[in-house]
Formats: structure tokens, C-alpha cells, sequence
């Protein structure tokens, strides 16, 4: 079926009672999430993944999307009245968004970013629509070696990215695909790492690694810290519309943020971070203000706030297109998938429409309701905010406990779950970022698959992955990625360094 007839599938699926009541507690939750300081989209799909499972499988990735873009929309609400992202890709907000809410514009503010965002959202699943069939239908010619190729990309540029030190993105990396090996061997049948626990030899689990990496290590976080958070700024009723010229000079950096975050979307990474700065460093350079930014530049929310939201739909065409995800929140989606007995990849529109399709109508209606939800509850949001944190710390931690145990009833994921709590906290005590370990779990089983699958198509000869043009130009991208950072610092460093650039 083409894009429209796709589309018009999509909208018959998503608009069903159980669909359409799962894209509005999705999209509720996740924009409380971004509301509430801290946990991030990530932790949250993670905490509510095992409340998944006895839902369909377009139901439970409706949802959990519905919370990766939810959260997009929630996250600039902190930021703007408290100074305070509601988790990274917000951070960018901060700077000017606080600024207006100090200068009585929050209200504005609010509105200009709710807008951007649903502009932003409703674009870039034009671009969805549009490009994943067509990537997927590329992806059928694909082989093991391709296969390899994406997932080791796809594994090293996000720590590359990601992570401020390479070496620490790579033992973080390293441990993720080594929990990755434990339980039963793919290939032989054996059993490996499992040390004679049985239930470890089903492998370890995504939900407790992931709810202990952000939900666990989050709480013990959150709970060290002492003092609460700034005083909340009190928004009237009439000051919740821009004027004129706010909306005049809102237009150009809400379409320009929307076309930078849907690309950089497509890229492995952290996208909504790295597309929300890159989107305001552009809009300052482009703007006939440059003096007002830091200041309350209503273009530093427009921008950014458009950009973060496009990235979460350009990160959905390599997830849904490929079954490759290129950052955690994606990576947890393909998890739900491979959880409810759906095989992802370039065959999902073909075998499974209406998982393909119902996600992405579940998008558009979920950005509308967004939209008209957003502002109004503006109110209802901060008074989140108030909530004594002693409560929502052991709220949180009770629901963790719970919705880990309630997935395989095993007191083994249990001390998995502390286990990776534990070890969160102390990577994020020393400034370790954990996403790659998300990716890895995921990623590492199926990379593991096509390597060997590739050296039993050529009885061991690695020159495989190079005969191949596609897979030999992944590899030649993950060279790049590996080595690039280091060549450039030394080429230009050097020169900077030397006497005769010093005297210039």
C-alpha cells in the first residue's frame, strides 16, 4: 500500500477505543515525566515496559511512544518556570525560557514551545511516513554482513557522541554487550556466564537493567541531594499567549529547528540533545538579535524546542524502517516489540501493518492531544513539582520493585535490579553515561547473530564485511567515528600550538 492508503490503515488502527486510550495515558505520562525533574523518557518506557506485556503489540509500542515524545512536550515546562530541564534535550531551554519566565513572559514561553513542538512532531512524521518504507524497502537487500555493519555503527557512534570521555563510553559499552552473552548461546545451545542460576539461562533481562541504570540509580540520586527545587514562577491566564511579534520572530526558528532535528534524528546518538543545542547555536547565528540570547530570545525556546521534538521522529525511521535503534528510548521500543513476539526490521510493514502504520496515526493524534492538553494543564503540572520528594522517591521505587518482580515473578531480577542500580549510581557518580549499555543489551544478541551468520556464509573469511560495498562503507564510518576525534586534535592542535600560529 502507498503512503496515503498507509495512513488512512494507520488512523483505523490508532482511533480503536483501546489504541486511542493508550496514545492519551502515554502521552499524559510522558509529559509528566518531562514535567518531573530527573528521570527522562528513558526511565520512564523503562519503568512502565513490564506493564506492557499483556497489552497488544501496536497498544504497547502506541504507548510507549506516546511517552518518548510526551516527555519531549514536558520537558521545557521546568525548564522555563523552575530553570530546572525536565530531562537533557530541555537543558537548551533553560537558557532563555527562564530568562522570560523572569521578565513575566513564562506564559508565552509555554506557548511558543507547546506550538513548536506539535509543528515540529506533525513535520517530522511526514518525514517518517515518507522515508521508512522507502529505507525499508532498500533494507531488503540487506544481508548479515549490512546487518553487522549497521549494529557496530550504531553501538560506537552513540558512545562516541555521547559519552564526554570515549574510553569511559566503552566500558560502559563493554559491560553492556557482556550481559548481552549471558544465558543460552543462539547458535550451539550452550549455556554461558549463567554460573548454574536457571534463570539465568533465558539471558538477563532488558527491564530490570534498565529500570535499575535510570529508575534506581535516579532515586539514590535524588535522595543525597539536599534542598528542594527553586521557587515555581505563577502564571496568569492572560499572559499565556505570545504577541505579535513573539509569534513574527517564532515562525522562521520553529521550521528551521524542525528540519534540523528530523536529520540529525536519523544519525546514532542522543538526537534530541544534540539537535536542540545545534538548533539554537544556528538561530543565534542567524538572528538580527544576537545580544538577546541568554537574556529571554524567544527564538533560544522556538528553536530548540522544535528541533528535540523532530529528532524523536527521525529517530523512528531507523527503529521501525531497519529494527536498528539509534538511541535508548528507540532501543526500548524495538524491545517491546521483540517482548510481544514481533520480529522488527524491514519486513514490519509488510507483516505487520498495523504495527507500523497505528504508530505513526497514534503520533499525529497524540500531538494533537498533546497540544490541546499542554497549556491548560500548565497548572496541574507544577503543582507535581510540590510534591514532598520523600513521597515520590519511595512512589517511585515501590512501582520499580513491583513492575520488575511482576514480569517473570523471579527474585533474580530482583538483584539484577539492585545490582544495576548500584552500578548506575557510581557510573553517574563519575560522570559515566549509561545509554550505551541500553543499546548494547539490545543490539549485542542480534550482531552477535549476523557476525557469525556472515563467517558461516564465507567459511570464516572476515574479507566478507569488505567485498560487500555496503557493509565495507559501515565500516569505513565506524574507522571514522573511531579515530576522526583523535586525528583532528592532533592535526589542529599541533598547529595551534606551534610558535608561528601563537605569534599570529
Amino acid at each position: 500500500m502507498n503512503a496515503i492508503d498507509g495512513l488512512l490503515y494507520g488512523f483505523s488502527v490508532a482511533l480503536s477505543p483501546g489504541n486511542l486510550l493508550a496514545a492519551l495515558i502515554g502521552s499524559l505520562v510522558g509529559t509528566f515525566v518531562g514535567v518531573l525533574p530527573g528521570l527522562g523518557p528513558v526511565g520512564a518506557m523503562a519503568l512502565l515496559l513490564s506493564t506492557t506485556l499483556t497489552l497488544k503489540p501496536v497498544t504497547a509500542v502506541i504507548m510507549l511512544a506516546a511517552i518518548y515524545y510526551g516527555a519531549m512536550y514536558g520537558g521545557s515546562t521546568t525548564s522555563i518556570l523552575v530553570n530546572v530541564p525536565g530531562e537533557s534535550a530541555s537543558v537548551v531551554t533553560c537558557f532563555d525560557g527562564y530568562q522570560m519566565a523572569k521578565k513575566g513572559r513564562a506564559g508565552a514561553a509555554l506557548t511558543i514551545a507547546a506550538v513548536g513542538s506539535f509543528v515540529a512532531g506533525s513535520t517530522g512524521l511526514i518525514g517518517l511516513m515518507l522515508f521508512a518504507p522507502t529505507i525499508a524497502q532498500f533494507a531488503l537487500s540487506f544481508g548479515s554482513p549490512e546487518y553487522t555493519g549497521i549494529c557496530l555503527l550504531g553501538l560506537i557512534a552513540l558512545t562516541r557522541i555521547s559519552s564526554q570521555s570515549f574510553w569511559k563510553g566503552l566500558i560502559v559499552l563493554g559491560i553492556g554487550l557482556a550481559l548481552a552473552t549471558v544465558g543460552m548461546d543462539q547458535v550451539s545451545g550452550r549455556s554461558r556466564f549463567t554460573f548454574g542460576i536457571v534463570p539465568l539461562m533465558q539471558g538477563i533481562d532488558l527491564i530490570p537493567v534498565a529500570m535499575g541504570l535510570f529508575g534506581v540509580a535516579e532515586v539514590l540520586l535524588v535522595a543525597e541531594q539536599a534542598g528542594g527545587l527553586p521557587q515555581i514562577s505563577s502564571i496568569r491566564l492572560r499572559e499565556l499567549f505570545p504577541n505579535g511579534s513573539e509569534w513574527r520572530r517564532s515562525i522562521t526558528p520553529i521550521l528551521r529547528g524542525t528540519g534540523i532535528g528530523f536529520l540529525i534524528g536519523l544519525i546514532p546518538g542522543p538526537s534530541a540533545t544534540i539537535s536542540a543545542f545545534a538548533s539554537y547555536d544556528l538561530e543565534r547565528r542567524c538572528s538580527k538579535h544576537p545580544g538577546e540570547f541568554g537574556k529571554g530570545a524567544i527564538e533560544g525556546v522556538a528553536g530548540p524546542e522544535s528541533a528535540n521534538n523532530a529528532a524523536t521522529s527521525g529517530a523512528m525511521v531507523p527503529m521501525l524502517a531497519l529494527g536498528i535503534p539509534f538511541s535508548p528510548p528507540t532501543a526500548l521500543l524495538l524491545a517491546a516489540l521483540i517482548i510481544q513476539g514481533v520480529q522488527p526490521g524491514p519486513l514490519l510493514i509488510q507483516n505487520n501493518p498495523e504495527v507500523f502504520w497505528g504508530v505513526i496515526a497514534s503520533m499525529y493524534i497524540g500531538n494533537v492531544a498533546l497540544l490541546i492538553l499542554n497549556i491548560p494543564l500548565i497548572g496541574m503540572w507544577v503543582s507535581f513539582l510540590r510534591t514532598p520528594q520523600p513521597i515520590l522517591l519511595a512512589a517511585i521505587f515501590t512501582f520499580v520493585l513491583i513492575g520488575t518482580y511482576s514480569v517473570n515473578n523471579s527474585i533474580v531480577d530482583l538483584i539484577v535490579l539492585m545490582a544495576m542500580g548500584c552500578l548506575g549510581y557510581i557510573f553517574r557518580k563519575l560522570n559515566f553515561d549509561v545509554a550505551p549499555m541500553i543499546l548494547a543489551i539490545v543490539l549485542g544478541p542480534f550482531m552477535e547473530r549476523s557476525f557469525r551468520q556472515s563467517l558461516y556464509m564465507s567459511n570464516g573469511d572476515l574479507l566478507v564485511f569488505l567485498e560487500r560495498p555496503i557493509s565495507a562503507i559501515l565500516l569505513v564510518l565506524v574507522i571514522a567515528f573511531l579515530i576522526a576525534p583523535s586525528v583532528w586534535r592532533l592535526t589542529f592542535g599541533r598547529r595551534l600550538q606551534s610558535p608561528e600560529l601563537s605569534k599570529k
